[in-house]
């Protein structure tokens, strides 16, 4: 059962409540470059993002928010602010749906005062961003390291401060390059408040180590109804983030936007045809696919001993024989075709429903 959290609104998006899992990303253009920000902003929508976080170094480059909301972007957008409580207003002021800080980094108490007044004022909800490298001093003396319940606590502390301002549309967000941590401060903080989460693993490394740890971390607390937004944090392409995470949410039957989840079996010396190409190819053809919404499980299976039986679990799938191989639906065998007709056979079955 999933966790109940706040409902708010970012942009035309809820997060939190019963809103669906929403998936983010990062801009790794400089915010200066308005053009080439613009066009990663649709990059990355096309792409299946649903939420844009950009760094705001400048106060003068918060003028990304209005240049994007004029280009035509409808994505919510997000500025990552530290430091300076300046540049949140004029992000603020130039049309951005939501505000990144960590209290402790802005200042005095008024400055954040400052901005939780603007951004109740402007209807703009704040996330409260806190990770193992920025952690209080005084958190580091009590507990002698970043631990869960350090991080715990400094969330919970920072939205304490902005609570007392008034302001109460937050969303937390703990990481840590550790994946037990992460996991930990956020049971923590899920138990203790009613907050949306945000949830990741930050420095996670590069598209191939980052994912593993990223699904270890992200996908142990979804399968316990903790998080209500993820990124997936990569060394890579910011696309690669957001196939990662929809590769998350589509494990554990959680992305709203429907797809197709692949099982394949690993090859053996029973294989008789060319599965690791018949997969990368499959891949390839169904990655493009619009489900209309519906999650389809496809099965790619190499041998008749696993193949019939998994593809019958499946809504569709094919199973390999010798140069041959045999195109099934919900257990259904339809047709044996050859090896080099398999995956035109198996996307025209697949279209064909998708259109009647």
């Amino acid at each position: 059962m999933r966790r109940n959290s706040k409902s708010i609104r970012i942009g035309n998006i809820g997060i939190g409540g019963s809103n669906p899992i929403t998936i983010q990303s990062m801009t790794n253009t400089r915010a200066a470059d308005i053009a080439g920000t613009i066009a990663q902003i649709h990059s990355l929508e096309e792409a299946g993002c649903e939420i844009i976080r950009m760094a705001v170094p400048r106060e003068e480059d918060a003028v990304i928010f209005s240049a994007a909301k004029e280009a035509g972007c409808r994505i919510p957008l997000v500025a990552d602010i530290h430091f300076d409580y300046r540049i949140a207003l004029e992000s603020i002021r130039r049309g951005a749906d939501k505000i990144r800080i960590n209290p402790g980094n802005i200042g005095e108490s008024w400055k954040v005062a400052e901005v939780a007044n603007a951004c109740k004022t402007a209807g703009v909800p704040i996330r409260i961003g806190v990770n193992s490298g920025s952690l209080d001093k005084k958190l580091l003396e009590k507990y002698g390291s970043p631990t869960p319940e350090a991080l715990a606590e400094s969330a919970l502390s920072q939205a304490e401060i902005l609570e007392n301002f008034g302001f109460s549309d937050i969303v937390i967000s703990i990481k840590s390059s550790t994946v037990q941590s992460m996991i930990e401060a956020c049971r923590i903080v899920a138990g203790q408040s009613e907050y949306p989460l945000h949830l990741g693993v930050t420095e996670a490394g590069d598209a191939y180590s980052g994912m593993v740890k990223n699904a270890i971390g992200i996908g142990t607390l979804l399968s316990e109804g903790i998080g209500d937004t993820i990124r997936v944090s990569l060394t890579a392409d910011p696309a690669e983030e957001i196939r990662a995470a929809r590769e998350i949410l589509r494990a554990l039957q959680l992305d709203h936007r429907g797809g197709v989840d692949i099982v394949s079996c690993p090859t053996c010396g029973r294989t008789c045809i060319d599965l690791i190409g018949l997969q990368s190819q499959c891949r390839e053809s169904l990655s493009k696919l619009d489900t209309k919404g519906k999650l389809l499980k496809v099965a790619i299976m190499g041998c008749v001993v696993n193949g019939p039986g998994e593809a019958r679990e499946a809504d569709y799938g094919i199973a390999g024989g010798d140069g041959n191989g045999l195109v099934f639906k919900k257990g259904e065998i339809l047709r044996k075709v050859p090896e080099n007709e398999l995956v035109k056979a198996l996307l025209d079955e697949i279209i064909k429903d998708l259109n009647t």
